[in-house]
């Protein structure tokens, strides 16, 4: 058994994905691209009114959707330093 590189569901081993709509989310997650200055704005001078707007505005104008925008930022946030990563439940 594999799993499914988007939503970690065991899958067999001779598919790649378990659903159309995780190869198309997973896909368009890697298409994703976010500038750094991007990011600066929304965490340095945005407050979090600002900050949803911004982030559905760039996702319109890029046509992604937003909840895969939204997961995007907060990793990106954690890897550049703007938020702390979430403590694991062990």
């Amino acid at each position: 058994m594999s799993h499914c590189p988007f939503c970690k569901k065991k899958i067999a081993m001779s598919k790649a994905f378990c659903s159309r709509s995780c190869k198309e989310n997973y896909f368009q997650l890697i298409a994703i691209q976010i500038p750094k200055l991007f990011m600066k704005r929304i965490h340095t001078f945005c407050t979090e009114e600002e900050k949803e707007v911004e982030i559905e505005k760039f996702a319109l104008r890029h046509k992604w959707r937003i909840d895969l925008l939204q997961n995007k930022i907060e990793e990106e946030s954690i890897r550049l330093g703007y938020k702390t990563a979430p403590a694991e439940n062990d």
